[in-house]
């Protein structure tokens, strides 16, 4: 699914270099729970966006569902984007003026899809987050946990290979975050494979694996021996 080859980024600012990522290799496939930690200017976050298609590496190969994305144009890497990934952020990214099914089926209308098609993907990936019954609210009428269901929810919408999340709990009480790591659990049980950038070492219990990274580097990648399930 993510096939990570001797990757470097080197950020340039004021004539001084800073790298990064230093030859990072990772591996992850299809079907796994994979968590991303790291203390603040570890790389992680560097991470994220590379393997998201928001930022451009400097050396190495990225190959997303066996297709080489290393060199990929802007536009290129929009449409790769739009088709394998769906991500979930840690601040929801809703449009406020908009209803929970159409804050859903935005992503659809960059595909060409028809109006009623969307409508009921936008239901069904609605449901799946147990939202069915708030479909015509606003953002701002509901709560930050069920903010966070309206934007996994359109994170699924077109059925992507691989979901990323980004802090997706960061804002969320305890109570809630049992819920969201709930609802990607159940998500990957049903085949999506996920991966997760995570500062709390409660949260990546619930995931499968743990990669860590400490300057620029993989320092620790293994299987949750006591993972938690909900």
């Amino acid at each position: 699914m993510i096939d990570l080859k001797d990757v470097v980024k080197i950020y340039r600012t004021g004539g001084e270099e800073l790298m990064a990522l230093k030859h990072v290799s990772l591996h992850i496939a299809e079907g796994e729970f994979t968590s991303i930690m790291g203390p603040s200017g570890s790389g992680k976050s560097t991470m994220m966006n590379i393997l998201g298609l928001l930022d451009r590496f400097d050396e190495g190969r990225y190959y997303l569902n066996q297709q080489d994305v290393s060199h990929l144009t802007s536009n290129e890497s929009a449409r790769v984007r739009n088709k394998e990934i769906g991500f979930v952020f840690q601040s929801f990214n809703l449009m406020p003026r908009m209803s929970l099914l159409d804050n859903v089926a935005l992503p659809m209308v960059y595909s060409g899809i028809s109006a009623k098609e969307r409508k009921e993907r936008a239901l069904t990936a609605l449901s799946k987050v147990g939202l069915a019954d708030r479909v015509t609210h606003r953002p701002n009428a509901i709560s930050g946990g069920q903010k966070q269901r309206v934007a996994i929810a359109r994170a699924i919408v077109n059925e992507p290979a691989v979901l990323m999340a980004d802090e997706p709990t960061g804002n969320l009480d305890s109570k809630t975050t049992l819920e969201i790591m709930k609802i990607f659990q159940d998500l990957n049980t049903a085949g999506t494979t996920v991966v997760m950038v995570t500062h709390e070492p409660e949260v990546a219990q619930y995931t499968k694996r743990i990669v860590s990274f400490k300057d620029g580097e993989i320092i620790d990648d293994q299987p949750v021996a006591d993972r938690k399930t909900l």
